[in-house]
């Protein structure tokens, strides 16, 4: 591993920007395309958006973020909360299926996995959701 950091913040829709900040903050000296920063950028602010809004609701929390980059330019950011959990989260992960009523679009893991290599959801419910978002940069850095 070639560094890694761990963020805490309160489930607030102003951390959102915040943690997307810090995540775009970390990546750079994998020296990102601005495509790839976007891509990125995007995807965490849909996982913590959905940490906030269908995690905690009103309830509120602390999510953790959490960002790792390999040698091989390799970046990973964990997006944690301990809300409500997912009861199915094959069915959430539907697209245009939304729990958030109709203000919500359904399509924030969509989102996710559009922008990310890989991305993975672990849910418990009562216990809280993980979502796991893994891009490699390729960026303008040889490896």
């Amino acid at each position: 591993m070639q560094n890694h950091f761990k963020l805490t913040v309160d489930s607030r829709s102003i951390n959102e920007a915040f943690c997307r900040a810090v995540v775009a903050a970390f990546m750079m000296p994998l020296d990102p395309t601005i495509e790839e920063l976007s891509d990125v950028k995007t995807a965490v602010s849909e996982a913590v958006t959905n940490a906030i809004v269908h995690g905690y609701g009103d309830a509120g929390g602390v999510i953790t973020v959490e960002g790792s980059i390999k040698d091989n330019g390799m970046v990973t950011v964990k997006i944690s909360d301990k809300g409500v959990g997912i009861p199915d989260v094959a069915r959430a992960m539907e697209p245009l299926y939304t729990t958030g009523g109709s203000d919500r679009a359904g399509l924030g893991f969509t989102v996710m996995q559009s922008f990310c290599d890989r991305m993975k959801v672990t849910s418990k419910e009562g216990k809280g959701t993980s979502v796991l978002l893994t891009k490699r940069i390729a960026g303008r850095r040889q490896w």
